[in-house]
């Protein structure tokens, strides 16, 4: 397995910011390179374990999605062929296919989910509620059931330490405006049912994703990841049941690993064991290998 990177350092060029995943760099006044680390993060906490590879992984599966999407969004990418790279990262081979130069743009602070089947936090407050985020459901539906429409289920996008929060709609146009929360509700469904429909001819059915845009010159434009294990559920279709969990090939497998450790997910998070790191880079590689081939 390949050494995994769990802090970025670029000797000279100023570290911008650094999230749960993602370190960005500065190149200039319009562009910064934007460096997928192997943290994982789990409800809402950095492990201190490093997943090996995911950042690679991530950063190829991001670059096929918004190739695949960009006829219906533009994305933030200016360049992800590290031999075009600036100079200065060109030195710096550790930093080959986990990176891509992006536009800096304005960030919107709302995290875009889209749901397509009833499950984690969904599954929850549907059986607390029989709605998620304010959007009524039929009664009656079962775990890791297909919704009658995919529906979109905004959340806050808080930084490191903080919990993001699931919102309604309506917060959601109290907080950026009508105009601008309708706009980015049907981005979002209309991405997730043009992905959805590839995957599922691939055999994989996504369950549910998150989107982050971004206002480059008065455009939305989609910014970060898309469609990568650490955004989105993935389910086998030959393996699905209705009304029970499902085996995902995504970051769930390291919130059940979690879920069953005495970890009361308010202090800091346990180190993982080696089993668990090895199944999740299996998992990683697996949807990789299937969507992208």
């Amino acid at each position: 397995m390949e050494e995994a990177f769990y802090n970025i350092e670029i000797p000279d060029v100023k570290k911008l910011y650094s999230g749960k995943v993602r370190d960005l760099f500065y190149i200039d006044d319009k562009n910064m390179l934007m460096v997928a680390t192997d943290r994982i993060s789990a409800f809402d906490y950095i492990l201190p374990t490093p997943i090996p590879e995911k950042g690679i992984i991530l950063t190829q599966m991001s670059i096929f999605w918004f190739n695949y999407l960009k006829d219906i969004m533009k994305n933030h990418i200016v360049e992800y062929r590290f031999e075009k790279f600036p100079e200065e990262f060109q030195k710096y081979p550790f930093l080959k296919d986990r990176s891509v130069v992006v536009k800096k743009v304005e960030k919107i602070p709302i995290e875009c989910v889209v749901r397509g089947y009833l499950a984690g936090s969904g599954w929850k407050e549907y059986r607390e509620k029989g709605e998620v985020c304010g959007v009524k459901l039929p009664p009656g539906l079962q775990e890791s059931e297909k919704l009658p429409e995919p529906i979109f289920t905004p959340a806050t996008k808080e930084e490191k330490g903080m919990h993001d929060r699931n919102i309604t709609f309506i917060e959601m146009t109290e907080m950026l405006g009508k105009e601008v929360a309708y706009v980015l509700k049907e981005k979002a469904l209309g991405i997730y049912k043009k992905a959805g429909m590839y995957a599922e001819s691939k055999g994989i059915i996504i369950a549910d994703t998150k989107f982050e845009f971004g206002v480059d010159n008065g455009e939305f434009i989609l910014i970060d990841e898309v469609f990568t294990p650490d955004s989105s559920r993935f389910w086998e279709k030959e393996k699905y049941r209705n009304g029970m969990p499902q085996d995902s090939l995504d970051k769930q497998y390291i919130r059940d690993y979690l879920l069953s450790t005495d970890w009361d997910r308010n202090s800091p998070p346990p180190s993982l064991p080696d089993d668990v790191v090895l199944m999740t880079v299996n998992k990683y590689r697996q949807i990789y290998k299937i969507l992208t081939e």
